[in-house]
């Protein structure tokens, strides 16, 4: 039970916008990124009910307890009042820290590595706390929960037939091949199933439900009738989270009226279209407008995007970006991006594997301003639709206040785990420029190179077939990258865009390091190293992630980082130290002189495969490889425990709410704390 503990003084960090927001030169572009952040909160409620069944109710249970208790400014306000009720203060602070770890996940598994967290109290302690608050409405709530919010019986997200838990699947148990099915039927009739939930409603019949507002099928996209598929009956929901989808479609509206130009009014008419329908069609042409919308002063991505928590690896989790740019720091990738067309040719896979000609992406560093979602990544490629990237474009967005956030008043002193006293400051000085030129690499020449070989139609190919007879598998002409590859194809593409940032940092420092105005020999050494070390040590850290019981990794990007670790110490890059059999002294140590000889030659046979093996839609070699290199061995597995033993509690990040005065929009900020979390939630009313 304890490896299921909420973390306890996890860092709190306000990510502050409030200075790039206030620096908008128009009332307009302040209330076209309002009205976005308020669309973009309304999905609050479709993430938690995508988590677990609980997650909303518990949810409600913590907004409702802060505003019986008449919302309370601090920390110290909330002891002070539940005492006087005989709530002891370190009852109150557990209760906070969870429900802080709730809010910044939303839901009551870790966005990162998807398992299950309970509060690190005694069921009576928190029965206490919920009589304390003496509320018919609280205790409602509570009693609808109190049993799952401590079970942990599903312990990570996954299909129910092995003992996880999800609500892409509501209300009944869906098999992998029932869902694969499922997936198919909807496939056969061009409906993309990022926006919807499945039930199974009885043996071989399952209703597909869809996000929208309208409860009707308003739009010729879905059949208006149930339809047969292999021997399955499908039928579609309308409405799906209908309430929060017609308020979404309204703020969209609002934001139009101050959209900065035509191709921003197109962008949010598609988005209201597709909440309002359901239609991911116009979904798909609102992301052709985004990736057309080239430097805006506020940048905006709103949807169902990223789908590493549904088990079948197609149905999108809600969140919605809304940002300012960082001018400076978007210089440096606008550097990159001209420098592309030189450091792509440096890539190890031949020419047949990469796109005829490179389209330099629109790549801005911003400050973000809201991020609905169960967390916030440091950068972003998108969009997903593989033909929109071929065809149209994709943007590369760096999140330049996430990957700088830090606390104000840290709770306790840093300590870098597994790492020598050697290394303790090196890794301080340069992690952060580091992980900035990984995060810039990894989203323009890693998410953003490779060519899909691919039948377009029937005897035409997007490559010369006959010049290349080795290539003996592709994509047919409605085949897509997620559609082949299922489960793994989430990891295997952060692998490889892992690799090839880590490849290239390595193999041309000299080239790639000055664009981060990292120009000294003795500098670009470092940078080296602590991109090295950083790789190796989250590679050790995704032990976490793996279950030993499962065999199942819970984060995408995090068995990535396993297979480049094991593959630098398989080569030698990186050991391993430790002398007593509890590992409480277990070190990464590391061979400098192999950096830019052994571990660049290890990199580019890993890169080259996974490349080759994705372009050429070489499912049964791909997922074996990849599969083999992410299992963790006898060997590695007995790390597990100590790495679970001194973990440190993931960062909080608040973020700001904006409100609308007659001629001003008000950004307010909150102290970095519990309480400071919660009300954050409390004044978005979603």
């Amino acid at each position: 039970m304890t490896t299921f503990i909420a973390d306890s003084e996890a860092p709190i960090i306000v990510l502050s916008a409030k200075k790039h927001f206030e620096q908008l030169p128009t009332l307009d572009a302040k209330r076209y990124a309002h009205h976005l952040s308020r669309a973009s909160h309304y999905g609050t409620r479709a993430v938690l009910r995508s988590v677990s069944p609980e997650s909303e109710a518990i949810y409600d249970l913590i907004l409702s307890i802060h505003a019986q208790l008449g919302s309370p400014s601090s920390n110290e306000v909330y002891e002070s009042i539940l005492q006087e009720r005989g709530i002891a203060s370190a009852i109150t602070i557990k209760y906070l820290e969870y429900a802080s770890q709730f809010l910044s996940n939303l839901g009551n598994y870790k966005s990162f590595g998807d398992k299950k967290f309970i509060p690190a109290l005694e069921v009576t302690q928190l029965d206490d706390l919920v009589k304390a608050i003496d509320s018919k409405d609280v205790s409602e709530l509570y009693s609808q929960v109190r049993t799952p919010l401590y079970s942990v019986d599903a312990s990570l997200l996954g299909w129910a037939t092995e003992g996880h838990i999800t609500n892409y699947y509501p209300d009944s148990i869906v098999s992998q091949s029932e869902a694969e099915l499922v997936n198919a039927a909807l496939a056969s009739k061009g409906i993309m199933p990022e926006n919807t939930r499945v039930t199974k409603v009885k043996e071989n019949e399952f209703v597909v439900a869809i996000a929208s507002a309208n409860t009707a099928n308003n739009t010729s996209y879905y059949p208006k009738e149930p339809f047969t598929f292999e021997g399955i009956t499908v039928s579609f929901h309308f409405g799906d989270h209908s309430k929060e989808f017609a308020k979404i479609v309204e703020e969209l509206k609002l934001a139009a009226k101050y959209a900065a130009n035509d191709t921003q009014k197109s962008m949010l008419t598609h988005y209201a279209e597709s909440f309002e329908t359901g239609s991911m069609n116009a979904h798909k042409a609102s992301q052709v407008d985004w990736v057309k919308d080239l430097n805006p002063l506020v940048e905006s991505n709103i949807g169902f995007i990223e789908t590493y928590r549904d088990p079948s690896g197609v149905r999108g989790e809600w969140e919605g970006l809304v940002a300012m740019v960082n001018q400076d720091r978007t210089a440096k990738f606008a550097t990159l991006v001209s420098n592309a067309s030189s450091l792509i040719p440096l890539l190890p896979w031949d020419k047949l594997y990469e796109k005829d000609t490179f389209t330099p992406p629109d790549f801005t560093s911003l400050e973000v301003l809201t991020f609905a979602g169960s967390g916030v990544p440091a950068g972003i490629n998108i969009p997903n639709y593989d033909d929109v990237r071929l065809n149209v474009g994709f943007k590369n967005v760096s999140l330049g206040n996430v990957l700088s956030a830090n606390p104000k008043k840290p709770k306790k002193e840093e300590v870098i785990t597994f790492l020598s006293e050697s290394l303790q400051e090196p890794f301080r000085k340069w992690r952060d420029d580091a992980f900035e030129v990984q995060v810039g690499l990894h989203e323009l020449l890693g998410h953003g190179t490779g060519k899909l070989l691919q039948e377009t139609s029937e005897g035409k190919f997007n490559f010369n077939k006959e010049e290349h007879p080795e290539v003996t598998t592709y994509y047919k002409s409605t085949d897509t990258w997620g559609s082949l590859f299922g489960t793994i194809a989430g990891s295997f593409e952060e692998c490889r865009a892992e690799l090839v940032a880590l490849y290239l940092i390595l193999k041309n420092p000299k080239q790639v390091l000055p664009i981060f105005d990292i120009v000294k020999e003795e500098d670009q050494k470092e940078v080296m190293l602590i991109a090295t070390v950083l790789m190796c040590r989250a590679g050790l850290l995704a032990l976490e992630f793996w279950d030993p019981k499962s065999k199942k990794w819970g984060q995408a990007h995090m068995q990535a980082r396993f297979a480049i670790f094991q593959t630098l110490r398989n080569a030698g890059v990186c050991s391993l130290k430790y002398e007593d059999s509890e590992f409480n002294d277990l070190e990464i140590t590391f061979d400098e002189e192999k950096l830019t000889t052994v571990a660049v030659e290890a990199l580019g046979d890993f890169l080259h495969k996974l490349h080759v093996y994705k372009c050429s839609a070489d499912v049964k070699n791909g997922e074996a490889y990849y599969v083999g290199i992410t299992t963790v061995g006898e060997e590695l597995a007995q790390f597990r425990d100590v790495v679970l033993r001194k973990k440190l509690a993931r960062k909080q990040l608040i973020q700001a709410n904006t409100f609308d005065k007659e001629d001003t929009v008000e950004v307010r900020e909150y102290e970095e704390s519990e309480v400071g979390m919660i009300q954050s939630f409390a004044d978005r009313n979603v």
